[in-house]
């Protein structure tokens, strides 16, 4: 008959108020962010100031203060478009590859001659040899530097192309060692761009990849595109060189296998340094701003055991000698070795403040970008835009909201005013989840919770329209409710698993805002089931044993 066990009464209930409760936050935000952040700097060891504790006190810590992040269109923030130049990667492919191509040639020195490298293009490693009769000698040796590779086609390819050009010998990378190197680059980029964004606490930015080569960047929350391009512009190369010399003059010769840089904090300083870094950053394992010795900002760092060999084993040969902290191709510093340096430690001392510190250990933390990126297109998006659109969607949600509720109460009356309380439970659930899972809430994501309005009420006029027609069949009251809910269940299940089974393509297959909506549709399929198959049930069930009526107008 038409009746609840106890324990599933209670758990419906229990539902219900878990979502109006996880739901109460959203409508207390700007008290709640404020509160959350607060806590957020204490927790990282910000000290506490009368402030800090005031902002605190605005939310209770024992209430649930989780939000629904709002994404860029309805918050306002940055959004950046950036390419990547991949051919600075594949111009540092072939210098790696130089000293070995110089061992193996200098093996054959009695049949080629003498080997001198020519500078041209970056993405062409030529070397002129003296006896071009011992030129297939010179390729032979150079060919066996390469690897093969397995093509998506299946064809055998190599990860260089070597060719002779009159007394030149020239290598570069095939086209599947391109492709191959863009991929890993791009791949890298996005992971590192992640990691910085995500580094400064921001919530929910959408980095995903565009084309061939580029990156859109959209950080909702920040205060402008030139404070995002500062922190993503930088490839964060970090090195630690041997220092040649210092010289005042910008053009002079640095010598084979030597670099000139420029002094960061001196003017008109140059340093000559070898080419080759004795420990690079991505051996770095950790960096943390920080003070030095006389109580200004710089940034300590650790490297992973194999950095710490190597610099160990550096500055036990080299005391007495300077080195150079290489960033980006300028010399931030350049530190005396007083003694061997084995603990793989160091700190970076310069002209910081204390901004410019922690920026720089978040970008070292986040690893270096491997090739440097090119904004082609920024915008700063106002919050008072994203505030138009949040009160555009208010307005609909309460338009959609009210034309159904006044439909629901003057089509089925009772039954209707029911189904409109469970469709009021069902937009909190919504909001509830969204609060749950830190879900982003976007222009499209209000639509689909308008439309989940819509829909939510539908397994409702099914099963109402259902209890119509066992009432006609001269079907007792309990007994017509009873069938309406179990022949309208099949139903009901079908459609909404049908268009459930809609918003997980496009979840799977969709990026930003088109995600957006499928999040909001899916849950509401979900929260509008629960409500149309239980809640209203349990509200039916609960009047019906107080009123015991003995008709039943639908």
């Amino acid at each position: 008959m038409l009746q609840f066990p106890i324990w599933k009464k209670f758990s419906i209930i229990l539902v219900c108020l878990m979502g109006v409760i996880f739901t109460l936050p959203n409508g207390f935000y700007q008290r709640v962010e404020t509160a959350n952040d607060a806590r957020a700097l204490v927790a990282a060891g910000e000290v506490e100031t009368p402030e800090l504790t005031a902002d605190m006190a605005g939310w209770p810590s024992w209430a649930p203060s989780g939000l629904i992040n709002l994404g860029l269109d309805l918050r306002g923030g940055a959004h950046i478009l950036v390419e990547v130049q991949v051919e600075d990667v594949h111009a540092e492919r072939l210098e790696g590859l130089w000293p070995e191509v110089r061992d193996v040639l200098r093996e054959r020195r009695d049949t080629i001659g003498t080997i001198r490298r020519v500078e041209t293009v970056p993405t062409e490693l030529r070397v002129r040899i003296g006896e071009t009769a011992g030129m297939s000698a010179a390729l032979e040796a150079v060919q066996g530097l390469t690897r093969p590779l397995q093509t998506l086609t299946g064809a055998t390819s190599r990860d260089y192309e070597v060719r002779a050009e009159g007394d030149q010998l020239v290598v570069t990378l095939s086209e599947a060692e391109k492709l191959a190197t863009n991929n890993r680059t791009m791949e890298q980029s996005l992971e590192i761009i992640r990691r910085r964004v995500d580094e400064t606490g921001t919530r929910e930015p959408t980095i995903q990849r565009q084309g061939e080569d580029r990156i859109l960047v959209q950080v909702p929350g920040i205060g402008s595109a030139e404070e995002l391009i500062e922190l993503l512009g930088q490839t964060a190369k970090l090195g630690f060189h041997g220092v040649e010399r210092v010289t005042g003059d910008p053009d002079e010769r640095p010598g084979g296998g030597n670099v000139i840089y420029p002094s960061l904090d001196e003017e008109g300083v140059y340093y000559i340094v070898t080419r080759r870094a004795i420990v690079s950053g991505e051996q770095l394992v950790d960096a943390q701003p920080s003070f030095d010795q006389n109580g200004l900002p710089a940034v300590t760092f650790r490297f992973n055991p194999a950095g710490a060999r190597a610099f160990g084993q550096y500055t036990a040969e080299n005391v007495g000698r300077p080195f150079a902290i290489v960033l980006d191709e300028e010399v931030v510093s350049a530190p005396r070795i007083n003694e061997p340096i084995p603990g793989g430690s160091g700190i970076i001392t310069g002209n910081f403040d204390i901004a410019e510190s922690t920026r720089l250990a978040i970008l070292l933390r986040a690893g270096a970008l491997p090739a440097e990126i090119k904004v082609l297109e920024q915008r700063t998006i106002g919050p008072e835009l994203g505030q138009d659109s949040i009160d555009a969607g208010r307005i609909a949600c309460i338009v959609a909201f009210v034309a159904v509720l006044v439909f629901m109460a003057l089509s089925y009356g009772l039954f209707g005013i029911f189904a409109n309380i469970a469709l009021i439970l069902n937009v909190s659930l919504i909001f509830a989840l969204l609060s749950i899972i830190g879900a982003t809430l976007t222009l499209p994501g209000i639509a689909g919770i308008v439309l989940t309005i819509g829909m939510a009420v539908d397994a409702n006029v099914l099963i109402f329209e259902r209890i119509r027609e066992e009432l006609k069949r001269a079907k007792g009251p309990a007994r017509a409710i009873e069938l309406g809910y179990d022949k309208a269940f099949s139903a009901i299940i079908d459609a909404n698993i049908t268009t459930f089974i809609a918003a997980v393509i496009l979840f799977a297959i969709g990026s930003g805002p088109v995600r957006g909506f499928s999040v909001t549709l899916g849950l509401g399929i979900m929260t509008s089931v629960f409500t149309a198959l239980f809640v209203t049930r349990l509200f039916v069930t609960l009047w019906f044993d107080a009123r015991k009526p003995k008709t039943v107008e639908v």
